[in-house]
């Protein structure tokens, strides 16, 4: 199964320097980076990719929110990933009201066999 973290705040930055920090501890508690593929919604500023650990599958989404869409963006590129499952997936997402339902939606089938969701990351603005 795919540790899988929802990381949320209104900034794509913010959300991304929390994303960073959580890969940085990982690398240093293990002493390697396990595969990790992330799905970042936002345009980037090209600061975050310059600074990630080689390797990396990122995915970037233009920003809206998953659930209100239908999940339908969310959900290819979910299937896309999992294709190939990394041991660690990040989520990054905007509005943070809508965590429950994104949440739900991945632990449904048929991701509740692919994913385990940890706790979420919040960034505050």
């Amino acid at each position: 199964m795919t540790l899988t973290t929802l990381v949320s705040g209104a900034r794509a930055s913010t959300r991304e320097a929390a994303i960073h920090a959580a890969i940085e501890a990982d690398l240093a508690a293990q002493g390697s980076l396990q595969s990790t593929a992330l799905i970042l919604e936002g345009l980037s500023d090209g600061k975050f990719e310059s600074t990630m650990p080689p390797g990396l599958d990122i995915k970037r989404i233009a920003p809206g929110c998953f659930c209100c869409i239908g999940n339908l963006t969310l959900r290819v590129t979910l299937n896309r990933i999992l294709r190939k499952p990394p041991a660690r997936l990040y989520i990054s997402i905007a509005d943070s009201t809508h965590l429950p339902q994104i949440s739900a939606f991945l632990s449904s089938a048929p991701y509740d066999t692919l994913l385990e969701l940890t706790p979420d990351l919040g960034c505050a603005a």
